[in-house]
């Protein structure tokens, strides 16, 4: 027992060694990459600093650009912006105009009800004089009364004429101001439409100055940042970038658009390593340093595994005389289970005992066969009977619990199998658990549990011996 634990602990260390021996030599292919990508970014390095050098000539003439759109456009805004407040005021004008024809036609409507009120008391008091004037023609007439009354009519008549021309001249002014407010309406929505026009031109191009102002703050971002990676990488200030001369292209090639696909390709390398240097030179020595530490582990799985295979030698021969010894008492126990027959123990690969398994051959006497498949169901039981003794034989203890394993045995098979008991009557103790009456008759002591009528289970023991003498 102790020599597997030992060889157990001794396999895992192994396992553990060549863990750590896969993460070593991971950590040396990891560090032989990074050397790699060093080199790599160094040279990739002093190709930006070229093409930064090259595109700097380029971003300036770009900025002076956009400052000229930039002042353009503030001029168009200033002309938007006087031209709207002149569009405002004509709009105020509009309004105080369709203000005054509106009061003006409130007042013709006030006027306009005033006589036609004056006109329908006239038309009354009219028809309430000529109604008297009936009851006074029927009446004798006096001539003085004629007279005031002829006169009371015609002035009657002349101011109904005034009144008359008066309300046409109302109707010809309401008619007039009723044109000049259609024609200030008319302004008013034709100054509306040109001030939505000039508001939609007014915000399209307070858009593009915005767009302006954030394209020239990004342009002045990414000088800083050309300038700061001048300084950084290259130690350089942006005089001497812009003074350096230009490297030279091949034919054909148009240097902006070879600057924004070196632009595009160092995106896709994302940022740099300024530690790159510490880094492999840390890796470098932790590389020494785990070298030493897989030397030492080598010479360690080389002594573990000269330990491990005199733990197999000795498992092996161990194992070699239990399993002969185990053999001779399964011949043993099967003769004596069964009388005539033929029982063995074999090794299915016999060149590697700890790897190997084990066949179990039973032939009983008048039988040509010898696998347990193929037995009835007592004989497999006797046969593992036989093999499960030969085991207790080969390694004892100082007892043994069997839970009914003569179950499946007929009268003559339990009788073999008391005399296999018998064997071991004198070495050790052997308790059974059992319903067969025969396996009860050959033991030296009882325990049972019973119950009587209306009470409750007890324990009983009784002993053979005494039983026997009673007798």
């Amino acid at each position: 027992l102790k020599a597997r634990e030992a060889e157990r602990a001794a396999l895992e260390d192994l396992e553990a060694l060549e863990a750590r021996l896969a993460g070593v030599a991971d950590a040396l292919d990891r560090i032989q990459r990074g050397q790699g990508a060093s080199e790599s970014e160094t040279a990739r390095l002093i190709d930006r600093r070229a093409v930064l050098l090259q595109g700097g000539e380029h971003r300036e003439r770009l900025l002076g650009q956009l400052r000229q759109r930039l002042s353009a456009l503030e001029g168009e805004e200033a002309e938007r912006q006087a031209l709207w407040e002149t569009l405002a005021k004509e709009r105020e004008g509009v309004q105080k105009r369709r203000d005054e024809a509106r009061r003006g036609r409130e007042e013709a409507a006030e006027i306009l009800g005033g006589i036609v009120e004056r006109r329908r008391m006239i038309e009354l008091r009219l028809r309430a004089i000529r109604k008297e004037l009936a009851d006074l023609e029927e009446q004798p007439a006096d001539p003085l009364e004629l007279v005031e009354l002829r006169d009371i009519e015609t002035r009657a008549r002349a101011t109904l004429d005034a009144v008359r021309i008066h309300i046409e001249a109302l109707r010809v002014r309401q008619i007039r101001l009723r044109e000049v407010a259609g024609e200030a309406g008319r302004e008013l929505e034709a100054a509306r439409a040109r001030e939505a026009h000039l508001r939609a031109t007014l915000d399209e191009a307070k858009q593009n100055l915005a767009n302006l102002a954030v394209e020239e703050t990004e342009i002045r971002l990414r000088l800083e940042r050309v300038c700061e990676d001048l300084a950084r990488f290259s130690d350089a200030t942006e005089r001497q970038a812009m003074a350096a001369d230009r490297p030279e292209l091949s034919g054909g090639v148009d240097p902006t658009r070879r600057a924004d696909e070196l632009a595009l390709e160092l995106e896709k390398m994302g940022p740099i390593n300024p530690l790159a240097a510490e880094e492999y030179s840390n890796l470098d020595e932790r590389h020494t340093h785990i070298s030493d530490q897989l030397g030492d582990l080598e010479a360690s799985r080389d002594e573990v595994r000269k330990v491990v295979a005199a733990l197999d030698q000795e498992i092996e021969g161990l194992f070699m005389v239990a399993f002969a010894e185990v053999g001779k008492n399964y011949q043993e126990f099967f003769s004596i289970l069964f009388p005539g027959g033929s029982g063995a123990l074999e090794l299915t690969d016999p060149s590697k005992p700890l790897e190997t398994g084990l066949e179990i051959k039973a032939q009983p006497m008048g039988k040509k066969v010898s696998r347990l498949s193929l037995l009835s169901g007592g004989e497999r039981s006797l046969a593992a009977l036989a093999f499960l003794f030969a085991v207790f034989k080969a390694r004892p203890s100082p007892f043994y619990i069997l839970d009914e394993v003569e179950a499946a045995l007929d009268d003559a098979n339990l009788r073999r199998f008391l005399r296999l008991v018998d064997e071991f009557r004198g070495s050790a103790q052997l308790l059974i658990v059992t319903h067969q009456q025969q396996t009860m008759e050959s033991a030296d002591v009882l325990y049972g549990v019973t119950m009587e009528p209306g009470g409750s289970s007890q324990a009983l023991t009784k002993r053979m011996d005494e039983v026997k003498l009673e007798v």
